[in-house]
């Protein structure tokens, strides 16, 4: 066997024109299987949806969005069109050499695995090529062939007598052996060892089932690379229990009974899972009636449920600490605010992300962490429509089990899942699309018939679905505001998420490569009627806890006000905007003018002084408060928070005129935020409701 290295280089991919226009776009599109040129081409498992209309009207065509990522649309619909040979993505993988105690494969911890391709029934012709993919999600170090002494080393061999290796490791995350000498007949061999140096290989900061080590094959050498049928997987498990997380209800009446979720996580945020434990309360308030201590046992998986019952209002927070194998460990609930007639609030993120895309962990482990470790009420997995390492509208398999995985965890009453996909378009904006059924399918933004938003509204038009603009003002792409917002389809818009805000240029985590004037507070003053939600868009595997992972500090959480823990009744709540976000904290928060709660559209009635209407304001903070900012059509009066933990405000202002809208935004010592929806001014005269004006 002949064994060439190639040195690895800075380029992106496998031709040096393709530019970094982003550093985190970059990496995921070379790390893709999508060639990014004429050497080497690829695929996902499937071809795409084809072109099977012509494409949309040339006036909707040229109207893009400020940012729009044209060579990236153009690269994926290149990939798209081209024919794949039946050699591609042949033969099949495994690893060796897996140690029997599998809790040896620790977050972050370093490996060393053993990749094993054997050649399918076509073989790999001379010219072709197998591609080692390492995940480049989250956290894996990538394979290198040059510095043994460093993390991510990589050998390669084969048996294969007369078959030499071209070992190309220029490209992010994927070292390319080509076939030269003779072609790799059905049933020989190249292996793998990947973190064969003394440093090993680090592997995935957030645990997960079914972690690929990815095998692609190029059969004929013509460039166009496909995924083997089933690449190699293994399982990553949490580190040691760090912190103690208490989640509560946010609301309830005197003598409900309520559900206390309590998780032992690891640093950055996975569920861990002690040997034994019990966690303590201190100093239980009276009103609850609490157990004095819960155990935790291995069968528990790192969290517990429990329900209890409050039997008087007020407002409560809960402390606790750990013994056992959780001893050291702190944790504070968020609070739960108890009185008559409150409206109920669920706790909901619509925006997340799985293996199947992009993200971490398998469907069924996303649904799992946001009911019973994170204590969601409503939870969403939007996987991409048209990216990452497998295509959700090529492989029908990957939609499949996201809707079993929807089904399985769906209890109303207890926990609402939602069937969703991102709408991922570099020329309009990314959407996430929400089925409030069982039924719906991934209406693809690279088919022609569904690529504008107009099309994507007109394709669900009467059913029971929402569509959610986000990370609006910026990176990764701006929205394009030019399509008004489809005002049954799309009453509100995701202001934060872990990209950051998209609220205003002088929001609190302003998100990264802002395009002046597309912020969600020029378009309210455009006339759009929208509420507001955050969401997480979580790629690590946590659900409602996004904040925690190491990107740090800033999550999306959409807080809904509905009665009934339905999707019926959240799919009501969210078209009537009776909505707001939070950055991650569970901050309580109620804003009513004359009455009339937040996304309510005002008359020219109203039950204060004629010269004004009463705006009342109600904060229960998660951490110390900064400020409370009133925003009003743009302008902004501040409430100082002087530290306090609550604070109720009420004051007479100046009526909404036609247009104008007004909401508050919460600022915490600890950088945590929430955004009401905005109440908005009566109607102007000639407004257009198909506009959302």
């Amino acid at each position: 066997m002949k064994l060439t290295l190639r040195a690895s280089g800075e380029r992106c991919g496998w031709r040096p024109g393709c530019r970094r226009t982003a550093r985190v776009l970059s990496l995921l599109l070379c790390a893709l299987p999508i060639g990014c040129g004429p050497e080497r081409g690829s695929q996902s498992e499937a071809v795409s949806a084809p072109r099977t209309q012509e494409a949309s009207p040339a006036a909707e065509r040229l109207s893009l969005s400020p940012d729009a990522k044209l060579d990236t649309h153009e690269m994926l619909r290149a990939d798209l069109e081209r024919e794949r040979h039946a050699a591609d993505g042949g033969g099949r993988a495994w690893l060796e050499g897996v140690p029997k105690d599998g809790l040896a494969y620790r977050v972050g911890s370093r490996q060393r695995f053993e990749v094993v391709y054997q050649a399918g029934p076509l073989g790999v012709a001379e010219g072709g090529a197998v591609f080692l993919q390492i995940s480049p999600f989250w956290g894996w170090d990538p394979s290198q062939t040059l510095y043994r002494d460093a993390s991510g080393y990589t050998e390669v061999s084969t048996t294969a007598e007369g078959v030499a290796l071209e070992v190309d490791g220029s490209s992010f995350q994927l070292l390319v052996v080509s076939i030269a000498g003779r072609a790799l007949d059905e049933g020989e061999q190249i292996r793998f060892v990947y973190g064969a140096g003394e440093a090993g290989a680090r592997i995935d900061s957030y645990a997960e089932a079914e972690a690929r080590i990815f095998i692609a094959v190029d059969g004929d050498g013509d460039g166009m690379r496909a995924l083997i049928a089933q690449s190699p997987s293994l399982e990553v498990f949490a580190a040691p229990a760090s912190r103690l997380q208490l989640t509560l209800p946010s609301t309830a009446r005197p003598g409900e009974k309520v559900r206390l979720t309590l998780a032992a996580l690891d640093h950055v945020g996975n569920a861990s899972t002690p040997e034994r434990g019990e966690i303590v309360f201190v100093d239980p308030p009276a009103g609850l009636a609490l157990p004095e201590r819960v155990s935790l046992e291995p069968e528990h998986r790192g969290h517990r449920t429990i329900e209890f019952e409050v039997q008087a209002a007020g407002v409560y927070r809960l402390r606790a600490y750990g013994r056992g194998m959780l001893e050291g460990l702190m944790g504070e609930s968020n609070p739960l605010v108890v009185r008559e007639e409150l409206p109920r609030l669920l706790w909901g993120d619509l925006h997340g992300h799985s293996q199947l895309s992009d993200g971490t962990g398998t469907p069924e482990q996303y649904f799992d962490y946001a009911r019973n470790v994170a204590g969601l009420d409503v939870s969403a997995l939007t996987d991409h429509d048209h990216w990452g390492m497998r295509f959700l509208d090529a492989t029908p398999t990957l939609w499949q089990r996201i809707k079993r995985a929807v089904l399985q965890h769906h209890e109303p009453g207890r926990f609402v899942s939602l069937l969703g996909y991102e709408w991922t378009s570099w020329l309009h904006g990314h959407r996430h699309v929400l089925y409030f059924s069982d039924e719906g399918e991934v209406l693809s933004s690279m088919d022609a018939r569904y690529e504008t938003p107009s099309q994507l509204w007109q394709a669900l038009e009467g059913r029971p679905a929402l569509t959610f603009a986000h990370h609006s003002a910026g990176g990764p792409v701006a929205t394009n505001w030019q399509f008004p917002p489809h005002p049954e389809l799309e009453p509100v818009t995701e202001i934060v998420s872990v990209h950051g805000s998209s609220e205003a240029p002088d929001s609190p985590g302003r998100i990264y490569s802002p395009v002046p004037g597309n912020f969600v507070r020029d378009v309210l003053g455009q006339g759009y009627r929208l509420g507001f939600i955050g969401s997480g868009d979580s790629h690590d595997g946590h659900p409602g806890l996004a904040q925690l992972s190491l990107a740090g500090g800033q999550g999306g959480l959409a807080a809904i006000q509905s009665e009934t823990l339905t999707r019926a009744g959240v799919l009501a709540a969210m078209r009537a905007r009776h909505v707001y976000a939070t950055s991650g904290p569970r901050i309580f928060l109620s804003v009513t003018i004359d009455g009339q709660p937040m996304g309510s559209i005002l008359t020219n009635g109203g039950e204060a002084a004629a010269d004004g209407q009463q705006l009342s304001i109600e904060v229960v903070a998660t951490a110390p408060l900064d400020r409370i900012d009133l925003i009003r059509s743009g302008r902004t009066a501040t409430l100082p928070g002087e530290g306090r933990l609550a604070l109720s405000h009420g004051r007479v202002i100046p009526r909404l005129a036609p247009g104008e809208f007004h909401y508050v935004r919460v600022v915490q010592e600890d950088g945590g935020a929430a955004w009401s929806s905005p109440i908005f001014g009566p109607s102007l005269p000639q407004a257009a409701s198909a506009e959302n004006r």
